[in-house]
Parts: structure tokens; sequence; C-alpha cells
């Protein structure tokens, strides 16, 4: 994937240019690799893209921490 669709800003985005993940469709009977190309292909982007009405942004820290131990701290704080 390439820096720009890591950096998309789902603020700017045109909800109609996104795929729905909900219309992927992916043949359980290949390989694990061409499952992920056939993911890769249909989603165009998988940092940005909705689930019907809701527009879905996917972004990875830098750091070593899990998101199980980043939901524990979320909690924490509440």
């Amino acid at each position: 994937m390439n820096n720009e669709e890591k950096s998309t800003d789902i603020n700017n985005i045109d909800f109609d240019t996104l795929v729905d993940m909900e219309t992927i469709k992916i043949d359980p009977n290949l390989p694990k690799q061409e499952r992920i190309e056939q993911y890769l292909h249909q989603i165009k982007n998988p940092y940005c893209f909705k689930v019907g009405e809701v527009v879905v942004s996917v972004s990875y820290s830098e750091d070593d921490v899990t998101l199980q131990e980043r939901i524990e701290q979320y909690l924490q704080n509440l």
C-alpha cells in the first residue's frame, strides 16, 4: 500500500467512492496469499472503506503497545 492510501483523511473523502466491505466476496478455497490479494484488489484502499453507511479509517501506532493494552488503558481512564 502506498503512503497516500495510509494518510487518507476521511473528512475529505467522497463517501460514494469508498468500497463497501459488505460487497467483498473472497473465495475461501483459495490459498491464503490469493485470498489476501483478492481482498486488496476488491477493497482498493484497506485503510479507508465503508461498512454500510459507516466510514472506517484504519491506522496503526508506531509503538509496541498491543490493541488489548490500549483498550485496557482506555477503560481504566473512564
